[in-house]
């Protein structure tokens, strides 16, 4: 996009629309603008407008894509925000086409998200030096992830009154303005107790916050810097394992399954509203049958 481009107006109705009737997040949002910024620069290169625009000129945009190289789950995204664009133009009567309903979305092999062990994940969490108040913060915060399966961006905005450390529970607001409780378990409620009493107060000095976890400045943490801070302590731990934002959200699933939980409790407590979601899990559960029936069947 260059300087001196101006985006269609329609891009930014569609999305106060959907901020207001849907309750997106702002990360959800600025993917949808940004995917639609995008393509609208495409079609204005066409001499056309987003309102004008048919399925050729969609393909024509799928077909660059590949030749530049974009990833196939970048292209499947951006064809999730093409489709939800002009089904809304479509209710609204802007047009009477939906130029996205015969587009294939690209074929996508699942990966199986990468967990730790749990000797990893024991080594993780051992590695904060709970005397520092950072370390300290940062320790009840891994805790707390690893026993809840939150969202990074979930937990960075935990405030006081969503935790409840006598119920043993969490509240959380994901995503579509979904809410769920999600137990802590007694080692995340220790940990987070402890924070409290040892190292909260001198994070924040003088200053006033409801956040549960907030920076050194005292103010809500960024889901980038603790990320940082995990690969932190992982690198310290010598965890050589690939890691991402979700890495111990994975792990937290897969160690439920491994230990018998139901599919659908763990869909619950990961707040996927589509049990199809949870489902890339299904292999560790599978692999959990295969032992149990090794281990105890006659003829295993």
């Amino acid at each position: 996009m260059t300087d001196k481009y101006q985006a269609d107006p329609i891009i930014d109705i569609f999305l106060d629309d959907l901020w207001s009737t849907k309750g997106l997040s702002d990360n959800t949002l600025s993917s949808y603008r940004t995917d639609l910024r995008h393509f609208d620069c495409f079609v204005l290169a066409k001499k056309r407008q987003l309102i004008d625009v048919d399925q050729l000129i969609i393909r024509d945009y799928l077909a660059f894509r590949v030749e530049k190289e974009f990833a196939k789950t970048s292209t499947a995204r951006l064809l999730s925000s093409l489709r939800r664009f002009y089904g809304y133009l479509l209710v609204k009567q802007t047009i009477e086409v939906d130029p996205t309903a015969l587009i294939e979305s690209p074929k996508l092999v699942r990966q199986l998200p990468d967990a730790l062990s749990e000797a990893q994940i024991d080594s993780l969490l051992d590695e904060p030096n709970v005397e520092d108040a950072i370390e300290c913060r940062d320790k009840a915060m891994l805790e707390l992830l690893y026993a809840t399966g939150l969202r990074v961006t979930e937990l960075v905005s935990l405030t006081l009154e969503q935790i409840s450390l006598r119920q043993g529970l969490v509240r959380i607001v994901g995503k579509g303005g979904k809410e769920r409780l999600v137990p802590l378990g007694e080692l995340a409620v220790t940990e987070v107790e402890q924070y409290l009493m040892a190292a909260r107060a001198e994070l924040l000095g003088n200053k006033q916050s409801d956040v549960l976890f907030p920076s050194k400045r005292g103010q809500m943490m960024t889901r980038q810097t603790f990320w940082h801070r995990i690969k932190l302590y992982a690198l310290r731990a010598g965890i050589n394992s690939h890691l991402s934002p979700h890495t111990l959200r994975h792990a937290f699933a897969t160690h439920l399954l491994n230990h018998g939980a139901d599919l659908r409790v763990v869909q619950l407590l990961l707040g996927h509203s589509d049990l199809s979601t949870t489902q890339i899990y299904t292999h560790v559960a599978k692999a959990r049958l295969q032992q149990l029936h090794s281990e105890h069947h006659p003829r295993g």
